[in-house]
């Protein structure tokens, strides 16, 4: 039987820490006594996060990263082997959002997302596996999302890449079994997060699809991020393959698993009964 892992006095990087479900992991993995590398596009965000948390009692470093970039990836791993040694857990964290459906995002904006949503996680994984492998234990966390379990109209972007980090994680969890390297892919449901504030949206969209993309964000985004971070830690620690993060994202993937094509008939009529109420 797989042994828990212990966080204390132990080295955790996380990605997309300056807010959000990053944030969150960085402080209760901070609790938990562990020493943190935190990485994020967002230098002032970062700073915030990581001045909070440092302490005598651990170590905190923080280094402004574009996952998108993969030479920036390879200076940070290279950062934090000088700086930490070896990791015990990876959280591929990072992520944005692009709203629009298919025929009005661009190829570019596709580009976009796909860069930061998977191949940033491949990138980061690459990087880091050489500094899993020097821990006697180590854990890979890679968010996917509920929308890589089921997809949404207007979300192909974002479901394409969170369906590629599932598919991603769980066929490289069976190469590393057998391994001191296990593998968990998190799949959050509504969390009250910026990334529905900060997505990228279409150049024409119109004030009315903004305000129902606002409310449906606002009705759907409520889980509080130290809540989801506790729920994703609780499974990382039990180093479970795959966490559900909210009731929404569990009844979300019973219904896909019930009813595997199907399962859109229902959700279409949730979302628009909640935009005309």
């Amino acid at each position: 039987m797989t042994q828990p892992l212990d966080f204390k006095g132990r080295t955790a990087v996380i990605t997309g820490a300056g807010s959000g479900i990053g944030a969150a992991l960085a402080a209760a993995l901070a609790a938990r006594g562990a020493n943190l590398a935190l990485a994020d596009i967002n230098e002032e965000r970062l700073n915030t996060v990581a001045d909070a948390l440092k302490s005598n009692e651990i170590k905190v470093t923080t280094h402004k990263v574009d996952v998108a970039d993969k030479d920036q990836i390879t200076t940070f791993a290279k950062a934090v082997e000088t700086e930490h040694g070896a990791v015990n857990a990876l959280f591929n964290n990072a992520g944005v959002a692009l709203g629009g459906t298919f025929d009005r995002v661009t190829d570019d904006d596709f580009e976009w997302l796909m860069n930061i949503n998977f191949y940033g996680v491949v990138r980061m994984t690459r990087a880091f596996l050489p500094l899993m492998k020097q821990a006697d234990a180590a854990q890979l966390v890679n968010i996917s999302s509920i929308f890589g379990i089921i997809a949404p109209a207007g979300q192909t972007a974002y479901s394409a890449a969170k369906f590629a980090v599932r598919g991603f994680s769980n066929a490289l969890m069976h190469e590393l079994d057998g391994t001191s390297i296990g593998v968990t892919t998190v799949h959050p449901g509504g969390v009250n997060t910026q990334i529905a504030d900060d997505a990228k949206k279409p150049a024409d969209i119109t004030d009315a699809e903004l305000a129902a993309m606002k409310k449906m964000a606002k009705e759907g985004l409520v889980m509080p991020p130290p809540e989801a971070a506790e729920i994703i830690l609780r499974g990382v620690e039990r180093r479970r393959p795959r966490v559900l993060v909210g009731r929404d994202a569990h009844t979300m993937a019973i219904m896909e698993r019930v009813f595997p094509i199907r399962y859109w008939d229902f959700i279409k009529k949730k979302v628009s009964k909640s935009n005309t109420d």
